[in-house]
């Protein structure tokens, strides 16, 4: 009769330790969770999810969801970089109402330090408006970006973006062509770095 070989199990979780996950400077360097890995180097490029509620203990932000790519490894500790934000489904449905206008724009940003961001800026009319009402309402999104991209580094361009700065200023710039329920700057994405 043949003898059966028996092969050793890998120990599993046994193997594996838990790495606090950190967001980066511009976030206030906080815990955002803690991840298992057997090796530090497989935590390189995991995706780790937040919501800017969490991050700022602001529960009316918990429809900001952060992406954050973990880029480095260093003792217990695995630092991130961020890759960009984007509001809840769940939330962006609440906001759209009938009878009513969604004006979006999707537009890449280059700041004056070289980061290239993707945004998708959106504007709710409380009427249906017209083709050329939000023609111009996108034009004013679209410029407001730009503008701000040109003036400003990436940290404090992130944070305009995140926190709603940007948004409030598109509002009081686009409500003067048409009326305004909201606006939001619904997703961004970092494209390239310098």
């Amino acid at each position: 009769m043949a003898r059966r070989q028996t092969r050793k199990k890998a120990e599993g979780w046994k193997a594996k330790r838990w790495f606090d996950v950190v967001t980066p400077e511009i976030f206030g360097n906080t815990s955002i969770g803690t991840t298992p890995a057997d090796d530090s180097l497989k935590l390189v490029g995991r995706v780790m999810d937040t919501t800017l509620g969490e991050l700022t203990n602001d529960m009316g932000k918990q429809n900001v969801k952060m992406h954050f790519k973990i880029d480095e490894v260093s003792g217990e500790s695995a630092h991130t970089r961020f890759t960009g934000h984007e509001l809840t489904r769940d939330y962006l449905r609440s906001l759209v109402k009938r009878r009513t206008s969604l004006v979006e724009s999707n537009i890449v940003v280059t700041t004056k330090d070289g980061y290239k961001i993707h945004l998708k800026p959106m504007s709710f009319t409380i009427k249906r408006a017209g083709s050329s009402q939000i023609k111009a309402i996108r034009e004013i999104m679209n410029g407001i970006l730009r503008q701000r991209g040109k003036e400003l580094n990436y940290e404090p361009f992130i944070h305009e973006v995140v926190l709603g700065k940007l948004a409030s200023d598109i509002y009081k710039q686009a409500k003067i062509i048409y009326p305004l329920r909201r606006v939001e700057i619904g997703k961004t994405k970092i494209l390239a770095e310098p």
